[in-house]
């Protein structure tokens, strides 16, 4: 019984070693909350919506499927013939022409394993960049399809990791461990049959320690993805601060926030640290239990083998020859070896599910604003708008709107004009379905707006907003945002129709000049003159101005009182404006206040009435009369 003893104490190790990783697993508490808009996912689902990115690939993949056969041939063939090599050395029949054959052999073995290798990792490069492409793609076009609504919640760093850090992630999945994970598994059923052919024995010795290797797995599972998903998060919260401070750094500056901003970042930075480290302690324990499982398995075979050569035991009908225990030593070790590559590929694999995790939860985002089903396509619009009876609220219960109504007959200018609040800004994001009404309905020449296609309706307005955006690029390509075909000179007759050509003419480059980021090389009243520029360009039939004069110096505005005049002509339009004086010429004025409407008429109507329109008015030119006496 003695004998046995080293076995005992080898088994005794390991099951005090799986007793405490069970009482571990055992203590850990999984927390179900989710973190903003993400949730936690199973695998399973996980992995089942993205293998149908993969579908489409099929081919490539039963092609990497047969190429792998091959490739494995020398983790299967390889060990036999070192075992007959050593068989022939111990009965002295090995000559130099048997030798020769068996090394041929070997590396005939050893150059289609390689080349096999290679076209696989081509294939699966190729093939995994086109998907990870298309995950993109999707992903970017669902992000376009979100209402402001949905974006204003979600923070842009947030959306900028998801569609570069965490799709890099999962593109593994599909370059490497899918495949690999299927060549592991051929490996170790080709190497378990020829192991079990060769000496069922001792094969039945090394399987007793994989129930092992199986609960290993399944408690640092639960570890790793744990660790994964802090990583995760870690990434994301420091993306999305550089993300908000880094645009918002001359208001640092000007502040002189910068030491808070530092400790603000280090603490992030401390907190992808430490989920970091927990991540490689956590694959600092798995894949060595997975090698100290290994290692007891090669003692237990030399164990046995020297056991059954010394004393000419049998065991099990089996004896062990020297041929024998070195065949059966290097399939042990290529049966271990895939075994702790998976712990390598789990690590990825995690990885992998957590940034699928986080992709599929921007996916599961249903946009609040859709098309409905029998909407329609909308060729051309006059421009005549009419709300009834709306009422909208961003936060429920709490109404901007409260049951406006009012017509805009076609080619009409009409100004909208109150306090902060009250409800102007809203109603022009109503009539292009940025946001969605709670009751009442929006006319578009007398068809409800919910029945038309969005691209459609969007089509035929043009907005021009207090907050101009430009995009990085060039003059022309910000002018040009939507329209192709145009020439130089259809841009620069719209540009002089609102009298941008005078600044574009003094530019090194003209039409050409560099965009900076967000326009920042240009003054917030040329950025203002490229937006009127781009929206006359597209000939819109309704055109929105939102504060669109609110950034713009009074010689600047001088410049563009002309252009308004002229694009009154073009079609309808609305203006929400601060300078009274600037809409004094409007068809229409409607005073709004606290979401309902006030007063309505043109200028000189509302003066007369002496109403809320008339001491909005005399507050503003009693302000401009002081500001021009001071001056």
């Amino acid at each position: 019984m003695y004998e046995f003893y080293p076995l005992l104490i080898m088994g005794a190790i390991i099951g005090v070693i799986s007793a405490i990783f069970i009482f571990a697993y055992a203590m850990i508490k999984d927390k179900k909350e989710a973190i903003g808009f993400d949730r936690n996912m199973k695998d399973s689902e996980i992995a089942k919506r993205l293998l149908r990115y993969a579908r489409p690939h099929i081919k490539s993949f039963v092609l990497v499927l047969v190429v792998m056969i091959f490739s494995i041939s020398y983790d299967i063939i390889s060990p036999l013939v070192v075992g007959h090599i050593t068989e022939s050395l111990q009965e002295g029949t090995l000559n130099t022409k048997t030798l020769f054959i068996y090394v041929g052999l070997y590396a005939s073995i050893l150059l289609v394993s390689l080349v096999s290798t290679y076209i696989q990792a081509i294939v699966l490069q190729k093939t995994g960049q086109r998907i990870i492409s298309k995950i993109r793609e999707d992903l970017f076009i669902h992000i376009e399809g979100l209402s402001h609504s949905q974006l204003n919640n979600i923070p842009v760093g947030k959306l900028v990791t998801r569609v570069t850090n965490d799709t890099n992630s999962v593109s593994m999945m599909f370059t490497n461990i899918i495949v690999n994970l299927v060549k592991n598994s051929f490996v170790i059923v080709g190497v378990l049959v020829a192991m079990l052919a060769l000496n069922y024995m001792l094969t039945l010795m090394v399987l007793c320690f994989v129930p092992f290797i199986v609960l290993f797995t399944v408690i640092f599972r639960k570890f790793s993805r744990k660790a994964y998903r802090r990583v995760k998060d870690g990434t994301t919260d420091i993306n999305t601060f550089l993300s908000e401070n880094l645009s918002g750094m001359r208001i640092i500056q000007i502040f002189n926030r910068e030491k808070r901003k530092v400790d603000e970042f280090s603490k992030k930075n401390q907190n992808l640290r430490r989920a970091k480290q927990q991540q490689i302690f956590v694959f600092g324990i798995f894949r060595p239990m997975v090698y100290m499982l290994y290692i007891s398995s090669v003692l237990c075979l030399f164990y046995l083998s020297a056991r059954s050569s010394i004393n000419g035991i049998v065991f099990l009908g089996q004896t062990v020859s020297v041929s024998t225990l070195v065949t059966f030593y290097l399939y042990t070790s290529k049966f271990f070896n895939p075994i702790q590559s998976l712990a390598e590929q789990f690590n990825w694999l995690q990885a992998a599910f957590a940034s699928g995790e986080k992709i599929f939860a921007v996916f599961d985002i249903k946009p609040e604003v859709v098309d409905e089903d029998d909407a329609i396509e909308l060729e051309t619009i006059e421009g005549n708008i009419e709300f009834r009876d709306v009422w909208f609220s961003y936060v429920p219960g709490e109404w901007v709107l409260k049951g406006v109504s009012f017509k805009v007959s076609a080619k009409e200018t009409v100004a909208f004009v109150g306090s902060t609040g009250s409800g102007k800004t809203t109603i022009l994001s109503l009539i292009c379905r940025n946001y969605d009404i709670q009751k009442g309905e929006i006319l578009i020449d007398g068809i409800n707006i919910k029945k038309i296609k969005i691209s459609s309706l969007r089509r035929h307005f043009g907005q021009m907003l207090q907050d101009v955006f430009l995009f990085s690029g060039s003059i022309r390509s910000n002018i040009l945002l939507r329209r192709e075909g145009v020439t130089d000179e259809e841009i620069m007759e719209a540009c002089r129709y609102v009298n941008a050509d005078k600044f574009i003419g003094k530019l090194q480059a003209g039409l050409d000049e560099e965009v900076r980021e967000r326009g920042n090389n240009f003054s917030a009243g040329q950025r203002q003159l490229l937006s009127f520029a781009r929206t006359i360009i597209h000939k819109p039939a309704v055109m929105i101005l939102d504060e669109a004069t609110a950034n713009i110096d009074t010689e600047t505005e001088i410049l563009i009182q002309d252009s308004l005049e002229k694009m009154m002509n073009i079609g309808t339009m609305l203006i929400v404006a601060h300078r009274l004086s600037t809409i004094q010429h409007a068809d229409k004025i409607i005073v709004l206040s606290h979401g309902e409407i006030v007063e309505e008429g043109n200028h000189f109507e509302l003066l007369e009435r002496k109403g809320r329109y008339y001491g909005l008015y005399m507050l503003q030119y009693d302000k401009e009369r002081l500001q021009k006496k001071n001056n």
